[in-house]
């Protein structure tokens, strides 16, 4: 069997009801993981490109993320609506969708503009 040509990992991860970072299972990342393996056979990729579930990719806030390897594309705020763009943009033509791409300061990083502030200190005793 040949390589797979990418893969695509979509964060299903799950946190309790009113963490502050969110999760992306809350956002119906599920149901965006199914929308990628439709519409990825339907463009007759299956066996080239590999739809797969992941864990926490530490990127809550930008939820749902989704990243295709080996390209290490990151996208944010993705919804089962933007999907055939990434198929047939991304998956098919090899080029990414710059408005979904998440900017690589908010990548890995202990601030950006989406992420909340930590917690404050309850200020002089």
């Amino acid at each position: 069997m040949p390589l797979f040509e990418r893969h695509v990992f979509v964060c299903c991860n799950e946190r309790p009801a009113g963490h502050p970072r969110g999760c992306c299972s809350a956002r119906e990342s599920p149901r965006l993981r199914e929308a990628l393996k439709e519409a990825v056979a339907r463009a007759g990729l299956k066996g080239r490109v590999r739809i797969n579930q992941s864990g926490c990719l530490d990127q809550c806030e930008h939820g749902p993320t989704v990243v295709v390897y080996p390209d290490a594309v990151w996208y944010g705020f993705v919804t089962p609506d933007d999907v055939p763009e990434i198929v047939e943009s991304h998956l098919c033509a090899g080029r990414p969708v710059e408005r979904l791409r998440l900017p690589d300061a908010c990548i890995n990083t202990p601030q950006c503009p989406h992420r909340p502030a930590p917690p404050t200190g309850s200020g002089p005793g």
